[in-house]
Parts: structure tokens; sequence; C-alpha cells
């Protein structure tokens, strides 16, 4: 009796202990979902977004005329909304647009195959065939490799591929094979029409938006690294103890450094969107690839410079002291210059302070080489001063890529018809709550700027 009494006792713990994990692993994913919709609701939106346009279209079925005019092949229309909606507007385009006329010339082509071979005898139909699907596949496949095709049309050449081989190999007759070409044709223009309408009408994501705050948020990151109240220098010069605040502040630019795979996304989701808001048409996104370019060479030069904080082989203070105004006034003015171009990119303005900024770092750098040549620290051992050698080398490597940074910003905003205005110097641009949140959607990051 006893033992069976402690087996029911043990099921029983089982049975809770079971219970207990998944309650727990119901919550856990209920706080996910929680966390993921709070960084950035717009994840929320495109949900619904896409229920909206799959339920438009699945009502399709429910009218005779569509279902009788295309039978089974109405059930592409939801296929394709299932596969064309992206987050981002320039993404559902690009995709929709690269099926519609993949579909088009694939069925178009593959119906000629189809045609031409069916006038030979049944062998000879086979082999010409099977070659044709050969080179198509083989050429086609090639042509994935080319970066530009590849960045712009891959997901386009694989539907031409598919739908190539489906129409010229099919056994059909010809005016069946027409038929079936014709109404995989039109319901993926259903679908993608549906598709487009929804992501543009409701709640529009656009690329290009998120492109241009991403470029101006990198620039931002750099800027508050060297900081406008000089945290780096305050604390490379030990004015100001390096406690986990200043270290956060002094590692936010690391995100730079990784952002290269989601700007070059942006960009080529933001070639495929229409006119909207200040952007306008044919705007130079390429531009955006140099800049970001250049803000993560900078970033690497800061990377290396935030190295001296931390290394155990420190110049002393009182040999780091006899530069530490030039490298101040350096850190000031480049930091402030960032900042300005942040503001500018934002805003869509372009102000003349920055330029001012520019010349006072440079100054400033002529100052700190000419200090470097004169014997700065004539009976200093030769180790002991290499650090601090460094660190000033990598501030004039610094103010050169902040200043190819303003060259780069001032070629968008020529490009881009940016306003002029007078704007007081070292005022800040707002990037309080910054978020960088990856997207459900792959490699796409969200950024929210308020």
């Amino acid at each position: 009796m006893e033992t069976q009494n402690h087996e029911k006792v043990t099921v029983v713990n089982q049975i809770k202990s079971r219970l207990g994990n998944i309650g727990n692993a119901i919550t856990g994913v209920g706080a996910e979902a929680r966390r993921l919709g709070q960084e950035d609701p717009r994840r929320v939106v495109h949900a619904f977004k896409v229920g909206l346009a799959l339920a438009l279209v699945s009502l399709l079925y429910s009218f005779d005329f569509f279902y009788d005019g295309f039978g089974v092949n109405a059930m592409w229309a939801v296929m394709t909304v299932v596969v064309v909606f992206e987050f981002s507007v320039g993404a559902t385009l690009g995709k929709g647009v690269n099926r519609a006329i993949a579909t088009l010339l694939g069925g178009a082509l593959g119906f000629v195959a189809h045609y031409a071979a069916s006038y030979t005898g049944d062998k000879v139909e086979v082999i010409l065939l099977g070659l044709s699907v050969f080179v198509i596949a083989v050429v086609t496949t090639f042509c994935r490799f080319f970066p530009k095709i590849r960045a712009r049309y891959d997901y386009g050449l694989l539907i031409f591929i598919l739908t190539f081989s489906l129409i010229s190999v099919s056994g059909y007759r010809n005016d069946e094979i027409w038929d079936m070409a014709y109404g995989r044709l039109t319901t993926i223009l259903v679908g993608g029409s549906a598709t487009v309408l929804v992501c543009l009408l409701v709640c529009p994501v656009w690329a290009g938006e998120d492109l241009h705050k991403l470029t101006a948020s990198n620039i931002q990151q750099l800027g508050t690294f060297l900081g406008g109240s000089l945290l780096f220098g305050r604390v490379y010069f030990q004015e100001e103890a390096k406690d986990d605040k200043n270290q956060a502040l002094l590692n936010d630019y690391e995100s730079v450094l990784n952002s290269k795979g989601v700007e070059d996304s942006l960009v080529n989701f933001a070639k495929w969107e229409p006119r909207h808001g200040k952007f306008r048409y044919r705007h130079p996104w390429h531009q955006y690839v140099e800049i970001g370019s250049l803000t993560r060479q900078c970033a690497y030069k800061i990377d290396a410079l935030n190295s001296y904080l931390n290394s155990d082989v420190q110049t002393p203070l009182q040999h780091r002291e006899k530069m530490k105004e030039a490298c101040k006034k350096i850190i000031l003015e480049s930091s402030s210059a960032l900042r300005e171009l942040a503001m500018g990119i934002q805003t869509m303005t372009c102000s003349s302070s920055r330029d001012a900024h520019v010349v006072n770092a440079k100054s400033a750098a002529a100052k700190l080489k000419a200090l470097m040549k004169s014997g700065l620290w004539p009976n200093a051992d030769f180790l002991d001063i290499v650090p601090a050698v460094a660190v000033a080398s990598l501030l004039i490597e610094v103010l050169g890529c902040t200043v190819k940074i303003d060259e780069a910003v001032a070629k968008l905003a020529s490009s881009a018809r940016f306003k002029k205005v007078d704007r007081e110097p070292n005022r800040e641009l707002s990037f309080d709550k910054m978020q960088r949140t990856p997207s459900i959607l792959g490699s796409h990051i969200n950024i929210i700027v308020e």
C-alpha cells in the first residue's frame, strides 16, 4: 500500500512539474512577444497587414466568376501574398515586380519552347525540351553570381527558372498550356496587386526612411563616443573616472561596425520605392553607401582609440598632460562636426556651422603635429610615450575621416537638395531614445528615432 501511494505521489509530482514547465514556456513566449512588440510596434502592424492581404485574396474564392475562370490556379494568388509581402514597401515592390516580370517572361519563353518542340517527333521533342531547360537553367543560374544582379533580381531569376521549367516540360496540349500560363500570370498579378496596395495604403514602412535615419544615427554614435562634453578626453586624461555609465556611452559606437549588411539591404529596397515624404523620385540612395562606408572607417579608428582606455600599458599622466589641450580641442570640434552632420541628414538641412568645426579641428591637429615635432617629451622613456603618440595619431586619423564624411554628406545635400539653414553651433540632435532591433524578416533592422 505504501509503495502504491508513493508511486501515485511521484506521478502527481511529475505531472505538476511538466505542467509547470509548459506554463513557464508559455509565459516566456508571451514575454518575448511583448518585448518584440514594444521594441518596434510596426511589427504588430505588419502582422495584421499580412493577415488583411491574405483575407482579401481568399475572399475571391467566394465569387463564382473568379473561381470558374481560374479554378485551382486561384491558389497562386494566395501563394503570391505569402511569398511577396515583406516588411517594407521597397522590399515588397521589389519582390512583386520580380515575380510578375519573371512569370511573364518565363511563361512566354516556356510556351514558345513547348510550341516549337511539339512540331517535331517525340524523341526530338524530348531532346529539345531537355536542352532548352538545361541552357536556360545554366545561363540564368550563372547570372545570379553577378553582384548587382543578385542584389536586385535574384528572386526574379529563381521564379523565371521555375516558371519556364513548369511550362516547357508540361505534358499538356498547346491550348491547355496557354490557359495554364495565362491563369497563373493573372492570379499572380491579382495577389501581387493586393499585396502592394495593402503595403502602400496601410501604415507603410519605407526602407528609404529607415536608411536615412540609420545613416544619421550611425554618425551620431561616433559623435557620442567623442562626446560634446569631451567624455573620451576627460576619461583619458583622468579628469573623470570611468564608471559603468561612461563605459556604456563609450561603447555605444560598436553597433556602427556591423551595419554594412543592413545598409546594403535598405539601399536595394529603397531603390524600388516611389516618391514619398521628403524623398523625391531618383533620390541619390547610392550616396548613402559611400557615407556608410566612411562612417564605418571612422568607427574602426574610434574602436582602436577606445582600446587605449582599457590598455594596461599607459603613458604617465604628466606626459599626457602636455598634449591635453590640443587633443581635447580635436575631440570637441570633431564631435561637434559629426553631431552637426547627423542633424543635417536627419532634418535634411545644410548648415555652414559644421565647416567652422572642421576648420577649428584642423587647426588643433596642426598644433598637435607641431608639438609632436618639437620634442614634446625630451627626457621621457620611448616606451612610455608610444601609447600617447598612438592616441594622438588616431585622433588625427579620426579627424581625417570626419572631413571625408563631411564631403560625402555635402554631395548628398547637393544631390538631394537639402535646405540651407543658419544653425547655432553645438546644437545637439536629439537621439535620446534610440533602439536597434533585428526585424522579424531577416537582416533588415528598424531604427526608431524619437
